[in-house]
């Protein structure tokens, strides 16, 4: 008998021992829940992965935008789901952060849910006006410092990750700068390529057609890697800030106490759908970079981002208007 079919009977051997739940997994539709409108990053990538999981499973999944007080309403809905492997939360990194901001939350973001994977990071980018003096990273510091608390910063909202980065950047280069929280992006990007506020960090996607018509400047990109979309900018780690390599990023769990068995088949599945070519070229379009890891890893770099940010909002103060 050969290694393969050793290891086949092996498995099929095993497979009673299977939690009853989890065999036969997936035997009717998926309910996969958004917590934020259509039409943003978190809702097409969970669009994206639904599509892909019906068409391998042969069961529907249905996106569920199940929105409000940043993401917490759709997120308790899965909280208090049935572990079955039947209601999925496709959330972003605001999942771990929303704990430090809101003093009141109905749920336990780590407790509460078993990590899956997560599906892609976007990394954000420091922008300035172009009329202000400065090229680089370098030059941009030394400005700041020469004029504590004199420039600004604007961002899509108090507790955003545009916010959040700024706070960090203060805290790691020792810099007073002000923040002007806006209702959105749109009208803070407005702003700084008017030159009404001087900078922000912003995703990719929407300020590539403004850097190149030279109407916004950017510094550097919080990515550990130079993006393929702006390859002349470099990252915070080669100007000399490693612990400015951070971004946004857009994951998926289950209801906690879902059986293990149906978190590693749901794990192996979008494992499989992030590292297939047409999904990978779709998400770097979108300014982001698959990630696809294990439900372990996963645990251990939520469990970091959350003891990060939670320092960050302590230390400048940061509250959700």
């Amino acid at each position: 008998m050969n290694a393969t079919r050793a290891m086949h009977f092996l498995l099929i051997g095993l497979a009673p021992a299977l939690p009853a739940a989890a065999q036969g997994y997936p035997a009717k539709p998926i309910r996969m829940v958004v917590p934020f409108t259509p039409g943003g990053p978190t809702d097409i990538l969970g669009r994206l992965a639904g599509q892909k999981l019906a068409e391998s499973w042969g069961q529907p999944v249905v996106i569920d935008n199940r929105t409000g007080a940043s993401g917490m309403i759709g997120t308790d809905a899965v909280a208090k789901s049935p572990a079955d492997g039947y209601t999925v939360l496709v959330s972003a990194s605001v999942h771990v952060i929303a704990p430090s901001l809101f003093p009141k939350i109905s749920y336990d973001a780590i407790r509460d849910f078993s990590p899956v994977t997560v599906l892609a990071s976007s990394p954000l980018v420091l922008v300035v006006t172009p009329t202000l003096p400065v090229r680089n990273v370098k030059e941009f510091i030394a400005l700041a410092k020469a004029r504590p608390g004199e420039l600004s910063f604007a961002s899509s909202g108090a507790g955003s990750s545009t916010h959040l980065t700024a706070e960090l950047l203060k805290s790691v280069t020792g810099t007073k700068m002000t923040h002007v929280p806006y209702k959105g992006q749109s009208q803070a990007l407005t702003d700084v390529i008017s030159g009404q506020v001087p900078f922000m960090f912003n995703s990719l996607p929407p300020i590539m057609g403004f850097v190149k018509a030279n109407r916004l400047r950017v510094l550097a990109i919080t990515s550990g890697k130079r993006s393929e979309q702006l390859p002349a900018v470099p990252t915070f780690a080669e100007t000399g800030y490693r612990d400015l390599v951070t971004g946004s990023w857009y994951a998926v769990w289950l209801p906690a106490k879902t059986p293990e068995a149906i978190v590693s088949r749901l794990n192996a599945e979008l494992v499989r759908i992030v590292g297939a070519p047409d999904v990978r070229q779709r998400i770097i379009q979108l300014g982001a970079d698959p990630v696809a890891n294990t439900p372990a890893e996963f645990d251990a770099y939520q469990k970091a981002e959350m003891t990060r940010w939670a320092k960050v909002i302590r230390d400048s103060g940061a509250k959700v208007e």
